[in-house]
This record gives C-alpha cells, structure tokens and sequence, in this order.
C-alpha cells in the first residue's frame, strides 16, 4: 500500500561540473533512481543553486572555471546550515594530494573518473540514507530550540537569555583555544541549558520575592530534569553534562551532584560563567539588574569558590575588550529585527 502519511519527495541531487557530457552521463545514471538531478556548470553557479533550494546531495568536479570544487565544497562545509550537505568528489587525478586536499575541505566520499556507474549509485545512496537521518536529528534540535524558547517566553525577564548564554559560552570557549565541534556544542549547550525549568511551577519561577528553602529545593530539580527532558534523544547527547551540571559549585557546593574542581564537566564549567554574568546584568522578578561594575566584582570574588577561575579570567578578558557587549548588542538587535 502506497504511504499516505509520508509526503513524498524526490531526493535533489545537484552535478557540477564544466563539462557538458559529464553532467548528462552523471544525469542519466542517477534518472533511473528516481533522484531530482540538478546541473550548475561551475562552482559559482552550483553555490547560487544551493542558495536557491538546498540539495541533498552534491556531485562535485575539481577542475572547474571561475571557481573550482574544492573551493565549493571547503565554503559548503564551513556553513552552519549546510555543512551536513553530502559532497561527492568526481575527478581524474588520484594523486594523494589532492585526496588530502578534499578532506581537508570536508568531502564525504570520492570518485575517480571514469568512475563505474554501480559504484556511483550505490555510494548516492547510501550518502542520501545518512542525509535523511541527519535532517531528522536537525530536525530534534530545532524542536529543542523551541521548547527553551518557550520556557524563556513564560518569564519575560529571561527573554533570550539562553542564546546570550550560548553565545557568551562559545566565545569563552574560543578563547581558551576550542574549535568546531566544541564550540556548537558549547553553543547549543548554552541555549538548552534550562530546559529543565518546563517542571519548575510558574509559582516559584515567576515568584517576584526571594524564594523559601522548600522552593528553591523545588527549583534546583530543574537541572536534573531537563537531562531527563534530553536523555533519549541520540542527537543531543554531548549537551547533556551541560544541562545537569552548570550550577555545579568549584568548591563541591552546587548542585545537583556536588560536583567539585575539574570533575566538573569542562562546558559545564564555561556555560556557568556565562549564565552567572547574563543572570546577575539582568533583571529578574525579584530584583533589578546589578552595575556592570558590580557584577564583574561578583564574578572575580567567586573564581576558584564558585565558578573555575580559568574561565573567569577568559570571560574578564572578553569583558574589557568589549566583546561580550558587542555579543549582547548584536543579540538584542536581532531580537528587534
């Protein structure tokens, strides 16, 4: 029985290449797959398409006028949305070093012309397998983003909080020498880092006095609970040890398992430091924000007690360069817009 629920949808697959016969051999092949072929007849023209309507798989030349595929493929790469786009790269030189080059730019897979026409499908296919999983998990995190978004919506105070958090977070981690991965995961961190407050009563977390022992209990679940919101989801896996632990204490005082020194989980650590600072600049609903001046003094008096003096002093550095400003101008401008 044909499925009814499940819009179907031919796979995009775009060609590049300069020559013309080359597109249309590389068409007819993947035709009988059912695929939507595209063709760019260089790599300007194939960065143009995918800006266009973004494909699911990309066949890519090296040798090509105005720019050349290895180029397409290092800017496709480098792109926060489109870096999960599979990349195939077609060409007739096998020498090591332009195999090197191509991972260097972050291709899936190669292809020696002439390359065997099985071969070629076979390889199309399992790379748009993997594309349709990793949509799917694209898929989980934007509904993640969502839902912190809408823990933030139920306080006005904390509106964007969590993405000044990510972002603070990231730029922390920049500077003490992390990269790719580590940073998005940073990022992403930094952004789901309260999920857990959707367990938290609107009582306690809009409370607009100072919270009693047996609330502020209650509140402390919320770190513990968004790992549990996130535990079964494959894909944010490496954010978990953020969401439970960033209001671990350096000094074994946190919660909510009393955590201490470097057996605190490293993002954890930096995600804190960010929190600390977008928490105590902002008002909440039982206090207005504190000077600039006199947050900075909170965040140096904790370093080493509260928070991992490491990443006090990497965030001070931000601080008197003018980049977490910048961060936070540049996030409210694009919550206006």
């Amino acid at each position: 029985m044909t499925a009814i629920l499940t819009p179907t949808r031919k796979p995009i697959v775009l060609v590049v290449d300069d020559v013309r016969a080359n597109r249309e051999l590389l068409e007819g092949h993947l035709f009988e797959l059912g695929y939507d072929v595209r063709q760019a007849v260089d790599g300007i023209d194939a960065l143009e398409q995918i800006d266009a309507e973004e494909p699911d798989l990309v066949l890519l030349d090296v040798d090509m006028p105005r720019l050349g595929g290895l180029e397409v493929c290092a800017r496709i790469k480098s792109h926060p949305l489109r870096r999960l786009i599979p990349i195939v790269i077609l060409t007739a030189l096998q020498d090591r070093t332009t195999r090197l080059r191509g991972l260097e730019a972050g291709a899936d897979d190669f292809l020696t012309k002439p390359f065997d026409a099985k071969e070629l499908l076979v390889r199309a296919k399992v790379l748009l397998q993997d594309r349709e999983l990793n949509k799917r998990l694209d898929a989980t995190e934007t509904v993640l983003r969502a839902i912190a978004r809408a823990v933030e919506v139920r306080d006005r105070y904390t509106i964007h909080h969590a993405e000044r958090v990510g972002r603070y977070a990231r730029e922390i981690g920049e500077q003490y020498g992390l990269a790719g991965d580590d940073l998005a995961i940073l990022y992403m961190g930094g952004v789901l880092h309260d999920i857990g407050k959707l367990a938290v009563p609107d009582a306690i977390l809009l409370k607009p006095g100072a919270l009693t022992e047996a609330e502020f209990a209650v509140m402390r679940v919320h770190s513990a609970e968004g790992e549990r919101i996130c535990s079964s989801l494959r894909s944010v896996s490496h954010f978990l040890p953020i969401i439970r632990n960033h209001h671990e204490r350096f000094d074994g005082n946190g919660y909510p398992d009393h955590l201490r020194g470097n057996a605190i989980p490293i993002g954890a650590r930096i995600v804190a430091v960010a929190d600390a600072w977008d928490a105590m600049v902002s008002d909440r609903s039982y206090r207005i924000g504190l000077s600039r001046e006199e947050a900075h003094r909170r965040l140096t008096a904790g370093a080493g007690s509260q928070w991992d003096a490491a990443y006090v002093e990497l965030f001070t550095g931000l601080l008197e360069r003018g980049t977490i400003d910048q961060i936070a101008s540049a996030q409210y401008a694009d919550a206006a817009a």
